[in-house]
């Protein structure tokens, strides 16, 4: 895997995981690698088991493998465990609680991403039933859980896409994840009183590094920039103005750090035997272990991590979890067409090409999607616009353009 460089992307993490164990599932596809990644090089003291049910030779009638996983977005670590394992098989899932130890956190990333796949079975197998099925296994390690949602729960509703409103999925895909997230809504009591966090992150669209292996399934922005950079024609659905809000990797990464730094403070706060030692740290992080520790400073800390008073609203957002569900957005806020990634790959690339607009074949393709920045995160702000994400990601682009040339690697 082709180092990311986290260290410009996102602000330090206030993250104590020493002798923590991550279980992070998904890991050799394109956002959980990322994950992989940033926790192997910023919290080289914790132990990181990168679970993945690596990819054969099956596809879906539509041509596109069923498993996304590809060894070659692994980075091996010293404190990273690899586990091929099969999270909707039970018995592969047991031996996570048998043989593994004590897991503290869970970043669940595995799915079936495919939107145009129509095994409903199938998809809901891994899926929702998987979900549920990791649920039970955090409950028995008292380990906390950050999953994967998707903005295709929004369907082709009105703008901007809002948690709770206007949820009406056009594809399998968005439904396995709307159900996942209601499941959320349901289990958030019994949860919060075993001292078990939940948290939904509803990704937008996300481009970035190590996506080459979703391959047809990958973001438009690497599809666009391969065909201009071999074709010097791109395709796109007539005409171009269908709108996305699209993420850089580099911002979910750090919307998976923030919220494990809310729950850390979330539940870390609410427990008094705990608290003196979460302050310690926090004020660790800021070089402020010689400030006296009061309330005032307290307070001083967490506006410099949450940008508002968060011991004053920790108990409300508990509250607004067990009624509408821990479920956030990660999205740009911004809105952008097709069109717009044209014209930022004409600046960028060092080749001229054609547009030429195709028929949509899709019946369920969503023409708009806006993530309503209010249901974001409390302390994550994206640092990426769409022309600095893919500029930072067009060396990339262009590395892998020359391995396919050069036969290093093979576009499917």
């Amino acid at each position: 895997m082709q180092s990311v460089n986290t260290q410009q992307t996102t602000k330090p993490d206030s993250l104590t995981l020493n002798n923590k164990t991550i279980l992070i599932t998904g890991a050799a596809g394109f956002i959980g690698s990322n994950l992989v990644e940033y926790f192997a090089t910023h919290h080289k003291d914790c132990k990181i088991l990168a679970l993945d049910y690596f990819r054969d030779s099956k596809t879906f009638p539509n041509g596109n493998p069923t498993t996304l996983g590809h060894f070659k977005n692994l980075s091996l670590y010293p404190n990273v465990e690899v586990l091929s394992l099969d999270i909707a098989n039970e018995k592969e899932l047991k031996s996570l609680q048998r043989d593994y130890g004590k897991i503290d956190y869970i970043l669940h990333e595995a799915a079936v991403s495919d939107t145009t796949c129509m095994d409903m079975r199938h998809v809901m197998q891994v899926n929702f039933n998987a979900f549920k099925a990791l649920i039970k296994l955090a409950m028995k390690h008292e380990a906390h859980i950050i999953y994967a949602s998707s903005a295709a729960v929004y369907g082709n509703t009105e703008i901007p896409n809002s948690v709770g409103t206007n949820e009406i999925p056009e594809n399998i895909y968005g439904f396995s994840k709307l159900c996942m997230d209601k499941e959320n809504v349901r289990l958030q009591k019994s949860l919060q009183e075993k001292g078990i966090g939940l948290i939904g992150l509803r990704y937008f669209n996300v481009y970035g590094r190590s996506e080459f292996y979703k391959y047809k399934t990958s973001s438009m922005i690497l599809q666009l920039s391969l065909q201009a950079l071999n074709d010097r024609v791109v395709k796109l659905f007539e005409f171009g103005e269908q709108q996305r809000d699209f993420v850089c990797i580099h911002d979910v990464v750090q919307a998976n750090v923030r919220a494990m730094e809310l729950l850390m403070l979330t539940y870390g706060l609410r427990d008094k035997n705990k608290q003196a030692k979460e302050w310690h740290r926090i004020h660790k992080t800021f070089n402020d272990i010689n400030m006296q520790q009061t309330p005032q400073t307290q307070d001083i800390v967490l506006q410099k991590l949450f940008g508002h008073d968060f011991l004053a609203e920790s108990q409300n957002i508990m509250q607004s979890w067990l009624e509408h569900g821990a479920i956030y957005n990660v999205g740009s806020g911004i809105s952008r067409s097709y069109n717009d990634i044209v014209e930022i790959l004409k600046e960028n690339l060092k080749v001229s090409f054609e547009v030429q607009y195709i028929k949509n074949p899709y019946p369920f393709f969503q023409n708009h999607t806006l993530a309503d920045s209010t249901n974001f995160l409390p302390n994550y702000t994206p640092n990426y616009t769409l022309e600095s994400g893919i500029k930072d990601y067009i060396p990339y682009i262009e590395s892998i353009y020359n391995d396919i040339k050069e036969g290093k690697k093979t576009w499917q």
